[in-house]
């Protein structure tokens, strides 16, 4: 299924081009007290809620996917996880770049680990870009989106894929320059997610998935998902050897080559032609 965040917090189950209008879905999340367990309830209940899916679909009230403002897929991550130099082809323009490695030495990802973003720069893609720092370098990068479905430590190479919820195309913006990764990509409107949670019976691999992006119109970045170093299961390996991920916690995968810069009035368009979709996003001052 294709589940989508729409409007005033409306559910939506994305058919071709129409959204079918399923909040009432959302009674099968069960009521919470404080203190509330960590991580998005939808995420964390979705099996129900999906079952109230399929019985709502038949009748349930249809609107133009053209018409409707997507918000990202997921309402309350814990955390948004990024790995970072985790395609050789963007290690390798990075050092003939140094812009974009803040003067950081470029090896592998092990040496560098993983970040956080702060989870109040995310985004869908009904929301403009608004870009800070006009007077610095602000890129684009698109990744592959992994959202966490359930309670994650310690998962293995084995395992580790029984743990997603689904798939979206992110795009991990960033101003360039010397400060923590953290601090630089963290600002808000610089996490977008979206168009729509696809769930991952829909993607049969997620190391095989083909991602680009136009800006303008123009490709800027085009790869597949194979060209990973660290692939889908060993990367939410690594994250869970540190901290525990929880439902809906937003796994940006990497970037491919082709990052570059922004400005305002620039639209973008990340794709995926295997299953996920198509995010378009403006660029805001």
């Amino acid at each position: 299924m294709r589940i989508c965040r729409f409007d005033d917090e409306r559910l939506g189950l994305v058919k071709g081009d129409e959204v079918l209008d399923v909040t009432a879905a959302l009674e099968a999340i069960p009521q919470q007290r404080w203190p509330l367990a960590p991580g998005d309830p939808l995420i964390a209940n979705l099996e129900r809620v999906l079952e109230r899916v399929r019985a709502l679909e038949s009748g349930a009230p249809r609107r133009k996917l053209a018409g409707v403002k997507l918000k990202s897929p997921v309402a309350n991550p814990t955390k948004i996880v990024n790995a970072p130099i985790n395609y050789q082809a963007h290690i390798d323009e990075a050092k003939a770049d140094p812009k974009l490695g803040g003067g950081r030495k470029l090896n592998h990802i092990t040496d560098w680990g993983l970040f956080l973003k702060a989870t109040s720069a995310l985004i869908g893609p009904g929301e403009p870009i608004r870009l800070r720092m006009p007077d610095r370098r602000n890129d684009h990068e698109v990744e592959l989106a992994v959202v966490i479905g359930r309670e994650c430590r310690r998962a293995t190479l084995e395992n580790a894929l029984d743990f997603v919820a689904g798939y979206a195309i992110g795009l991990d913006m960033t101003i360039r320059g010397p400060e923590m990764p953290s601090w630089r990509k963290s600002v808000d409107t610089y996490a977008v997610c979206g168009p729509w949670l696809t769930t991952k019976d829909e993607v049969p691999d997620p190391n095989n998935l083909r991602l680009s992006l136009k800006v303008n119109g123009e490709t800027r970045q085009d790869t597949n998902t194979s060209y990973l170093i660290y692939d889908i299961r060993r990367l939410i390996e690594f994250a869970s050897e540190y901290y525990t991920l929880y439902p809906g916690d937003v796994y940006y995968t990497g970037t491919p080559e082709g990052v570059g810069p922004v400005k305002p009035g620039d639209r973008l368009s990340g794709r995926s032609v295997d299953a996920l979709g198509e995010l378009q996003i403006d660029v805001r001052g």
